[in-house]
């Protein structure tokens, strides 16, 4: 549905470290830079931009696609090593549907973000 998506930073440097690190096992990372803004993405695309010099963006969720439970596992270590605050372990969540398995971690400027593989077990 959507080509990308940008939010805007506080810190473009800090912005930029915490979403290279958690977003690494997802295979997500910088593709594209420009003067004022990163764009991070599977190889190829930008689809995911941090945009600096602009009024941080109020916190919203953002869910990055994680192609196995490990994955969102793995994300949810990394994201918290690179300075996100716990916001939901790994785990089922059977309210969304049986095979939801998510992490959810706050980022620095307090957006809510989440690694979800929808595969089952």
């Amino acid at each position: 549905m959507f080509d990308h998506i940008g939010i805007g930073v506080s810190d473009l440097a800090r912005s930029k470290a915490f979403f290279v690190r958690a977003l690494a096992p997802l295979g997500i990372g910088v593709v594209m830079e420009i003067p004022q803004g990163v764009g991070l993405g599977r190889p190829g695309k930008p689809a995911f931009w941090l945009g600096a010099g602009e009024k941080p963006s109020a916190p919203i969720h953002i869910a990055f696609a994680a192609a196995t439970r490990a994955d969102v596992d793995a994300f949810y270590r990394h994201a918290l090593a690179a300075g996100g605050k716990d916001n939901g372990a790994p785990g089922i969540r059977a309210q969304y549907h049986p095979d939801y398995y998510g992490a959810f971690v706050i980022g620095p400027d307090g957006h809510n973000v989440e690694a979800v593989c929808h595969a089952p077990g």
